[in-house]
């Protein structure tokens, strides 16, 4: 497996050098060039190197993974052609990337779910929460949506009716605790947990930040008809490339989905 750029500039420069000489039968087929997928560290990036270490070979798959630590670069390298796919967020967050920003995305099949949680580091109980508590939730629309979401459904806030619409801050209709919340990029919130009474954690930063969500959360998205499972997204055309087929394939195996279940003990959840 290869994570560093180099290469990735090196055979972009020979795909130039080869179309500027013609082509013809020197020319690098997609078949013949590494898969490169950006992927989110936890559990996306681990996810993968287990099947680069236990499954590609076998499948005739040579995957280069290239981490990212946020929500944004990941689409921009691949709308850039950086990057042949990325694995790292949900339908809901691509419509709204693809909405602001223009790309042309193709979203393949559902591959796991990583449940937002409340968290607290001073209480145990949601019930102990005060008046007038602070609450940090992530600031990109769609992870924001579901943090509100989960506050209402945790009785601690109501909102509005939106629709289809994805509910805001400005949604909210009823706060009888008088929480003070604050929006946080997402890979920043669980660092916020010290300032603030409490946290609503994105599944992959909580385990980044060492928290046990079927242990540590006050509270849990449930799983069962969550629209947000995690998904591999492809430039739209690419999606009949043979490498992509084969990783979509591996993604989807009884051995992904055991790795999930004895890796993550139910802080991440297979989708299929």
């Amino acid at each position: 497996m290869r994570t560093r750029f180099p290469a990735l500039l090196a055979a972009t420069a020979m795909t130039a050098l080869l179309a500027a000489c013609g082509g013809g039968e020197a020319e690098l087929s997609g078949a013949d060039e590494p898969l490169r997928v950006g992927a989110s560290p936890v559990p996306h990036a681990e996810i993968l190197r287990y099947i680069d270490e236990n499954l590609a070979e076998d499948a005739g798959l040579d995957l280069e993974i290239v981490e990212f630590t946020d929500y944004i670069q990941p689409n921009v390298a691949l709308d850039d052609g950086s990057l042949d796919a990325n694995y790292f967020q949900t339908i809901p967050y691509l419509e709204e990337q693809e909405s602001s920003a223009g790309y042309d995305f193709q979203a393949l099949d559902p591959v796991h779910i990583e449940p937002l949680g409340i968290y607290s580091s001073s209480l145990t109980d949601l019930a102990e929460l005060a008046d007038g508590a602070t609450v940090a939730i992530p600031n990109d629309p769609t992870n924001a949506a579901r943090a509100l979401r989960l506050l209402e459904a945790n009785d601690l806030i109501t909102l509005a009716d939106t629709g289809d619409a994805a509910p805001t801050s400005l949604d909210i209709e009823g706060n009888p605790k008088n929480l003070e919340i604050s929006e946080v990029e997402a890979a920043q919130v669980p660092r916020s947990l010290a300032d603030v009474d409490i946290a609503v954690i994105n599944g992959n930063y909580a385990i980044e930040a060492d928290l046990v969500p079927a242990e540590d959360a006050l509270a849990l998205e449930e799983a069962e008809g969550n629209p947000n499972a995690n998904l591999l997204v492809v430039r739209t055309g690419d999606e009949g490339d043979e490498r992509i087929q084969q990783l979509e394939e591996l993604l989807h195996s009884d051995e992904v989905r055991q790795f999930i279940e004895d890796t993550y003990e139910g802080a991440v959840l297979a989708a299929f």
